[in-house]
């Protein structure tokens, strides 16, 4: 069975083909592509895969782009961490779908209905998303005209996989090519990606950016003060001895942004 993985998170990814081989589905281990361009470039160079796991927002962006410039004609579940309010669609166009974060009994009730779904393809060159399907995902998408922002992140931890909500991250650093979370008690999450790549994916009015290594959730700021060559001193609520400082070329743009 030849499966193909879209999906930016490591940990979920990690998480994906774990259930698949506890499921029989790997090894081999299947391919996890992480950007629209490089998941475009595969399937053009490839066989088309039996099944397709897909996450919503990948690396470079919503992955409808992707399905808009190609016609795929296996199933599709898709993994996505967006709340209700797209579940109807996919409900609507008889499409799979898994709620982050999910357990592997829901992993197995996914892949059952898509074995219901693989016999309904009676011609299989026909696209699975049609344009009206992709229209109507991605106006689903769009509703109330606001960006989708992450609400959570699933991280890999020495016993097992945490849900860690972006409320609770105080601020995020760049420590030695690891991107971590920080809470208040100052537990450090590792994420998956580079600073700039999980700053795009958090909300810009909750999170700024102090320099090169580190963003701050506003929710958390207690007192901003100033330091010396031009920069500024972020105290947090409930940590005082944890004191951020903007960089010089970053205070404008920091206190900008603190005045919403």
């Amino acid at each position: 069975m030849r499966i193909l993985i879209l999906e930016d998170e490591e940990p979920a990814a990690r998480q994906t083909l774990q259930f698949l081989t506890q499921a029989g589905l790997a090894p081999p281990a299947p391919p996890v592509v992480r950007s629209v361009g490089k998941a475009l470039d595969w399937l053009q160079t490839h066989p088309m895969p039996d099944l397709i796991f897909s996450d919503i927002e990948l690396l470079d962006g919503n992955v409808f782009l992707l399905y808009e410039r190609f016609q795929v004609t296996c199933p599709i579940i898709f993994t996505t961490a967006y709340d209700q309010f797209l579940l109807p669609a996919f409900r609507g166009n008889g499409i799979a779908y898994l709620l982050k974060p999910f357990t592997y009994e829901q992993f197995q009730e996914a892949l059952t209905k898509y074995q219901r779904l693989q016999g309904s393809f009676a011609q299989p060159t026909a696209p699975v998303l049609s344009p009206e399907v992709v229209r109507e995902l991605s106006h689903a998408l769009r509703q109330g005209g606001q960006p989708q922002y992450r609400q959570r992140f699933s991280v890999r931890m020495r016993n097992g996989l945490y849900i860690l909500q972006v409320e609770d991250v105080a601020y995020v650093q760049a420590d030695e090519g690891v991107t971590f979370a920080v809470d208040v008690a100052g537990t450090r999450y590792p994420l998956s990606g580079t600073l700039t790549e999980v700053e795009r994916q958090l909300n810009p009015a909750h999170f700024g950016r102090l320099n090169r290594s580190e963003l701050v959730n506003i929710g958390f700021v207690e007192k901003v003060e100033p330091y010396f060559n031009n920069r500024l001193a972020v105290k947090l609520r409930g940590k005082a001895d944890v004191v951020l400082t903007t960089s010089a070329a970053q205070t404008p743009e920091f206190r900008r942004w603190l005045e919403g």
